[in-house]
């Protein structure tokens, strides 16, 4: 049930996109065998469905955010909103360690999403130890995944200068930020 109400909200933003909206596609066209990959694992991770989407959608913004994808804040933003996630939980989080708009579970998975963005990644060990007590393997696995593959995609869309397409348009969006010293 989770992956289908995941689909209608991808298909919800995609319909909100106003402009560039053949970026990607445009590119990736022109070699079937990374689209035809691509998109196998962007269903993957759609279908995995141990992990709350909420926490998914807060580690991928965090992710977007630090390695300042527009494209991946957009989207992010209004998949995030349909997954429930509040205006002021978009605003906090570049200080989302100080707010109050965040559950202790989700300000440990935002700081996982940064730790694993971080270059080198740096201070798993603790985290991925505190995240178990919280997270079955499986989901954090599943976690694990949904922010090496955000890395992947906002890199790639940075590298072929793919745009934002308004989808969060009317809406809070995430803001890009600079990582932590």
């Amino acid at each position: 049930m989770r992956a289908l109400t995941r689909i209608r909200h991808y298909v919800k933003a995609v319909r909100q996109a106003k402009r560039n909206r053949s970026d990607l596609a445009g590119w990736l066209l022109r070699r079937p065998q990374i689209l035809f990959s691509t998109m196998m694992f962007e269903s993957a991770l759609l279908f995995a469905n141990r992990l709350d989407p909420k926490l998914k959608e807060l580690a991928e913004l965090k992710t977007a955010g630090l390695v300042n994808c527009e494209f991946c804040l957009d989207i992010g933003s209004a998949l995030a909103q349909s997954a429930g996630l509040t205006e002021q939980q978009l605003a906090d989080l570049p200080r989302y360690r100080t707010s109050d708009a965040y559950t202790d579970l989700e300000k440990l998975v935002i700081a996982f999403a940064e730790a694993m963005t971080a270059t080198p990644a740096v201070d798993l060990e603790d985290l991925r130890t505190t995240l178990l007590t919280h997270l079955s393997k499986s989901q954090l696995a599943e976690l694990a995944a949904t922010i090496a593959w955000e890395n992947q995609r906002a890199r790639l869309n940075q590298g072929l200068g793919v745009r934002p397409t308004g989808m969060a348009e009317g809406g809070m969006c995430a803001l890009p930020e600079r990582p932590a010293k």
